[in-house]
């Protein structure tokens, strides 16, 4: 893996956060994938699962803005780092720091913290 194919990965990711189509979420994941939403709590587990649990919290296509800048890379793990800008009313920004297990080109452990920027 390099870290093109993370690039390729992210840029899945946000397709499917833009689409929230159940069949662009699942291609991210391995069958057997680990989602933590927070690294306190249990992850979702399963590919099923973490499609179900998305659609639970998914934002509306054009909710949001996104940028990222790729950290590191090496030996099938992504550390990535995340600007979120909700376009709601108030607007609300976010800190993201991701970090993936790839396997091939899906996701077989992804972890997130995000944090909302004071206003």
């Amino acid at each position: 893996m390099k870290e093109k194919d993370l690039d390729r990965w992210v840029d899945r990711y946000r397709k499917a956060w833009e689409s929230n189509d159940p069949a662009h979420i699942a291609a991210l994941w391995t069958e057997d994938a680990a989602w933590y939403r927070r690294p306190d709590e249990a992850p979702v587990l399963g590919r099923d699962a973490i499609v179900a649990a998305w659609l639970d919290v998914a934002d509306g296509p054009g909710e949001t803005d996104f940028e990222y800048q790729v950290l590191g890379f090496g030996d099938g793990v992504g550390f990535v780092r995340g600007w979120t800008t909700y376009l709601t009313n108030p607007p609300a920004e976010f800190s993201n720091l991701w970090v993936i297990r790839l396997d091939r080109d899906r996701a077989h452990e992804f972890t997130e913290w995000w944090m909302e920027k004071p206003l």
